[in-house]
C-alpha cells in the first residue's frame, strides 16, 4: 500500500508531502490545479519515462520519493529485488526514489540502492496499477488475461505445469539418448574391430613391466655369456689354468718327498687347486643361470613392440588397455541395445504426452466454465455503469502446439463490443477514455482479483457520466477498497462522498509564481467541497444539503 509521497519541484508543485492510508481515498480540484501533475510525478517514481519538461522552471532537478508498506513475504517485489541484488529485508517498508534533471538525466533509488529505470518499472508494476485513458498495461495487456482468469476460476494450473515438467525432461531425457546412440553408432565399426583386436592381444594389468623386466634380464645374459665362455676356458681345458695348477701339485708333491722345505708351498697350490675348483663351479652355475632362449627373447620383444604400439593407437598407458577393451565393449553393447532403451524413453515420453495433454485439456474445460462465469459477472457490471449497449467476452482459443506450455494449450484475451451488431476487439483498441475506464472498473469488480498491485489508481473514471451512473461507480470503487487501497482523481460528488479520505487539489498564485498545492480536508471542508462540485462557483444551501445527504450514505 502506498503510505506517502514526498514531491520537489515539478512543474507547478515546489515541495508537497502526502500521506495515504487505507480504502478509498479521493483527489477533487477544479479543471487546471494540477490534478495530471501529481499522477505524473507518481508515474515518475514508478519508472515512467523521464521528460525534462517536468522539473519546475528555474530548478536544476526535481524529486519523487513514493513509499510504500512492507511487502508480503512472497510478494514478488521480494523475488523481483533478490534477481537484481537489491535487499530488502521483512517488515522493512519499500522506499522509491527518483531524481530528474533539467537535461534530462534521472537516477532512480529502491531503499537507498540504486537501480535502473527498467528495474523500477517492473517493480513499479507489481505495486501500483494506474487505469486512465492511455493505460495499455494492467487489464488491457493480453498477456496477463490468461492469469486472472486462472486465479478467478480457481484453475488447478500447478497439476498442468508439473504435467508439463514431466513430459519436456522425458523428451529432453529421449533426445540425449537419440544423440547417444546416433554417436556410438558412427563408431560401431571402429569399436567392433578394437574390441577383437584387445580380445585377441588380451593385454594384462602390469604386463608391460613384467615383459620390459625378463627382456632386460636376458639382455644382460647375452652380454655376459660370452665373457663367462672365455673365463671358463682360461681355468678349464688341458691347457687352462685348473689342469696346470693340478700338474704343478703333482710335481710339486714329489718333490716335497725329497725336499720337506717346500711342503708349504704345496699346501698353497693344493688350496690354489680347490678355490679354482670352487670357482669353476660357480662359472658354470652363472652360465646356466645366464643362458636364455633366444626364440623367448624375440616373442618377448615382439610382444612389448605390439602392446606399446596398441597404447599408442588408443592415447593411453599400456596398463589401461585391458580397462578400455571393458570401455569400449560396454560402448558396443549401448548400440546394440539402444533401439531397445529408445524403445522405453520413447513410451515414457509418449505417456508423460498423454497425461500432459489429458490435464491441459482438463485446465481448457475449467477456463471455458471460468469465462462463462466472468462473462455473465462483468455483464451485471456493465448496465448500471451506463455500458448497457455493450458485450464482453473472454476468448479462449487453442495455441498451436508449439505454443503449448507450463500454462496450457489456450491463449485468454479479454474483448468487447461497445455497440449492437459491432465486432468483438481488444479493449484498448475500441473502448472510449472514459468508456475504458469503466470496463476496468467493471473487470475489476467482477475478478475480485487476488495477487495484483495492493493499490489501484483511477484517472477519471467518472468521466462523461453523472447521476446514478456516478453513484455505482463510486459504489463498485467502495466495494473494492475493501480489498485494496483505491485512489481515484474525480469530478464526481458522488464518487468522492464514498471516501475514506478526501484530497483538494488546488492551484495558487502570488502574482509572479504559481504553485499547486494539495490539503487533506476535514469533514467540514469535505462537506463543502462536495457541495461545490454539486453547485459550480456558488456554493448554496441546496448544495451544502446535497453534500450532507451523499455523506450519509
Amino acid at each position: 500500500m502506498l503510505t506517502a509521497l514526498s514531491i520537489r519541484n515539478v512543474v507547478l508543485i515546489e515541495a508537497l508531502d502526502l500521506e495515504f492510508g487505507p480504502g478509498l481515498g479521493v483527489l477533487t480540484g477544479e479543471t487546471g490545479a494540477g490534478k495530471s501533475i501529481l499522477l505524473d510525478s507518481l508515474g515518475l517514481a514508478l519508472g515512467a519515462r523521464a521528460d525534462s519538461g517536468l522539473v519546475r522552471n528555474g530548478e536544476s532537478q526535481a524529486s519523487v520519493t513514493a513509499t510504500f508498506d512492507a511487502p508480503a513475504p512472497d510478494h514478488r517485489a521480494f523475488a523481483l529485488l533478490a534477481e537484481n541484488m537489491i535487499a530488502l529485508e521483512p517488515g522493512e517498508p519499500l522506499i522509491i526514489r527518483r531524481t530528474l534533471k533539467a537535461d534530462g538525466g534521472s537516477r532512480a533509488f529502491v531503499n537507498d540502492q540504486p537501480c535502473s529505470a527498467a528495474l523500477l518499472r517492473e517493480l513499479g508494476g507489481t505495486l501500483v496499477e494506474i487505469h486512465g485513458q492511455h493505460d495499455d498495461r494492467g487489464l488491457l495487456n493480453p498477456r496477463g488475461h490468461r492469469t486472472l482468469l486462472d486465479v478467478y476460476g480457481r484453475c488447478d494450473v500447478a497439476h498442468v505445469a508439473a504435467a508439463y515438467m514431466a513430459w519436456r525432461t522425458a523428451a529432453d531425457a529421449l533426445a540425449d539418448a537419440r544423440e547417444t546412440v546416433r554417436s556410438a553408432a558412427r563408431d560401431r565399426d571402429y569399436l567392433t574391430h578394437a574390441v577383437e583386436e584387445l580380445a585377441r592381444f588380451a593385454p594384462g594389468p602390469g604386463e608391460e613391466a613384467a615383459l620390459a623386466d625378463e627382456r632386460a634380464t636376458m639382455q644382460k645374459g647375452a652380454r655376459l655369456t660370452d665373457d663367462l665362455a672365455a673365463v671358463t676356458e682360461c681355468l678349464t681345458g688341458s691347457d687352462g689354468g685348473l689342469a696346470q695348477l693340478r700338474q704343478a701339485a703333482r710335481r710339486l708333491d714329489r718333490i716335497v718327498v725329497e725336499y720337506a722345505p717346500l711342503a708349504d708351498v704345496l699346501a698353497a697350490l693344493d688350496r690354489a687347486v680347490i678355490e679354482a675348483g670352487e670357482a669353476e663351479e660357480r662359472l658354470s652355475e652363472s652360465a646356466e643361470a645366464l643362458s636364455f632362449d633366444p626364440a623367448r627373447l624375440d616373442a618377448i620383444e615382439t610382444r612389448l613392440f605390439d602392446l606399446r604400439g596398441l597404447a599408442r593407437k588408443h592415447q593411453v598407458q599400456p596398463d589401461d588397455l585391458a580397462a578400455l577393451r571393458e570401455e569400449m565393449a560396454d560402448r558396443l553393447s549401448a548400440i546394440e541395445g539402444g533401439e531397445e532403451h529408445l524403445a522405453t524413453l520413447e513410451a515414457a515420453v509418449a505417456a508423460k504426452a498423454d497425461a500432459y495433454r489429458q490435464a491441459a485439456q482438463e485446465l481448457s474445460t475449467e477456463r471455458q466454465s471460468a469465462a462463462q462465469r466472468l462473462d455473465a459477472a462483468v455483464a451485471a457490471e456493465l448496465a448500471p455503469l451506463k455500458l448497457d449497449a455493450a458485450r464482453f467476452r473472454t476468448v479462449v482459443a487453442p495455441l498451436d502446439e508449439g505454443q503449448w506450455s507450463a500454462q496450457g494449450l489456450d491463449r485468454v484475451e479479454y474483448e468487447i463490443s461497445t455497440n449492437p451488431g459491432a465486432p468483438f476487439a481488444p479493449l484498448v483498441k475500441i473502448a472510449s477514455g472514459g468508456e475504458l475506464s469503466r470496463f476496468i472498473l467493471a473487470l475489476k469488480v467482477a475478478l475480485a482479483e487476488r495477487g495484483g498491485a495492493d493499490t489501484l489508481i483511477f484517472d477519471e473514471i467518472d468521466r462523461g457520466v453523472g447521476g446514478a451512473v456516478a453513484s455505482a461507480i463510486g459504489d463498485r470503487l467502495a466495494r473494492l477498497a475493501q480489498s485494496s487501497q483505491i485512489l481515484v482523481v474525480t469530478h464526481s460528488p458522488q464518487v468522492a462522498a464514498r471516501g475514506a479520505g478526501h484530497m483538494l487539489i488546488a492551484k495558487s498564485s502570488d502574482g509572479t509564481v504559481t504553485r499547486t498545492g494539495v490539503h487533506a480536508l476535514d469533514a467540514g471542508e469535505r462537506r463543502e467541497e462536495i457541495a461545490r462540485m454539486l453547485s459550480g462557483a456558488e456554493i448554496t444551501a441546496e448544495a451544502r444539503a446535497q453534500a450532507e445527504r451523499l455523506l450519509e450514505v
